[in-house]
């Protein structure tokens, strides 16, 4: 077990620290509890009979029928989305400012949930009452059983609703929270036999082949992984994340912050101005894809446009929260692949 499972971070304080999981902005994105109705049914599932599931807290929640009336953080519902389990509510990043569908959404039509909370600390319990909810689902970023997005302040009236489950995003590879999320699905009615989920899995399978041969091929190409705010530019580690955990696993070269910096951010990351963005060399930068983070397109630093990997045009999207689907992690794995594949040695 890594050492630096023991560095606990509260949500907010991950939140605060910011860089790693780039969501520093989040926190100055907070709203009031305001959120917005869908109005589609949910759908339900096929399970008859007792129902219950162990989830990774220990924790296990057991039902006289499987949940139909399902609320989920927003990555969780769009991963069960593509396993044809429907929520009937989320929380969590669901639409943009324009009104359109998160990146963590995936596939789902936020028009028809209902949505309890878009931003951190944002959570109507109100609403969540009234959705009669048989269960909660969400991820966990710490060793200590917090349910991501769930407020600190409201957590307990929550948990007198329903009661949840929590699968946990920290300190492992991508495909044990994969199997976990599969699992899951499966519990809830997900007909796991279907083509389109085996075939998804065999797609993921073989994006990790190739990212693999292109790391052992190419193990010079050095990749560095980012986060983007007005104010810093946030280095990530390979612990602690689940994508780079399963990257590095499979040979992936990834620049480091350095001790002192992880120490101080729990292990997570490494905080930089934008006048010190060039102190790690890199031959491909990952960049933080959600909302949250200032996109490549729209860093207007003049050091960050003098990095030779920016340069050079060897930038992609980083999943930092992977939709825990077969379907939705193919894309990312693929996409590191080709860029390592097709990357010059610049630094």
């Amino acid at each position: 077990m890594s050492n630096a499972r023991t560095a606990r971070l509260t949500r907010r304080g991950l939140l605060a620290a910011g860089g790693a999981l780039g969501l520093g902005a989040v926190l100055t994105a907070c709203g009031d509890d305001g959120a917005k109705d869908g109005g589609a049914d949910t759908k339900g599932s096929a399970k008859t009979g007792p129902w219950s599931f162990k989830d990774d807290r220990g924790t296990t929640v057991k039902l006289d029928e499987a949940p139909r009336n399902i609320v989920a953080f927003t990555g969780v519902a769009a991963a069960l989305y593509d396993y044809g389990i429907e929520v009937k509510g989320v929380f969590g990043p669901t639409t943009t400012k324009d009104g359109k569908a998160d990146v963590q959404a995936g596939d789902m039509d936020v028009s028809k949930v209902t949505v309890l909370g878009n931003v951190w600390d944002q959570f109507n319990v109100e609403k969540y009452a009234a959705l009669a909810p048989d269960v909660l689902i969400s991820t966990m970023f710490d060793d200590a059983g917090t349910l991501w997005y769930v407020p600190e302040a409201s957590k307990d009236k929550i948990a007198k609703l329903a009661p949840s489950v929590g699968i946990s995003v920290f300190d492992r590879q991508l495909t044990g929270p994969l199997t976990r999320m599969w699992e899951l699905a499966e519990s809830l009615g997900a007909d796991m036999t279907a083509a389109k989920v085996t075939e998804a899995k065999k797609r993921f399978e073989a994006a990790s082949e190739r990212l693999r041969k292109a790391a052992k091929a190419k193990p010079e190409i050095k990749v560095l992984v980012g986060s983007a705010s007005p104010e810093l530019f946030y280095v990530s580690g390979s612990n602690l994340s689940i994508d780079l955990e399963y990257f590095k696993a499979l040979g992936v070269n990834f620049v480091e912050p350095t001790e002192a910096a992880k120490k101080a951010t729990g292990g997570w990351f490494e905080s930089l101005s934008w006048e010190n963005v060039d102190k790690h060399k890199a031959d491909v930068i990952m960049m933080d894809d959600r909302s949250s983070a200032i996109q490549p397109a729209d860093i207007t630093e003049a050091t960050w446009k003098q990095l030779p990997a920016v340069k050079a045009g060897q930038v992609i999207a980083r999943s930092t929260e992977p939709i825990l689907s077969y379907d939705k992690c193919v894309a990312p794995v693929e996409a590191l692949a080709e860029a390592i594949e097709k990357a010059k040695k610049v630094s």
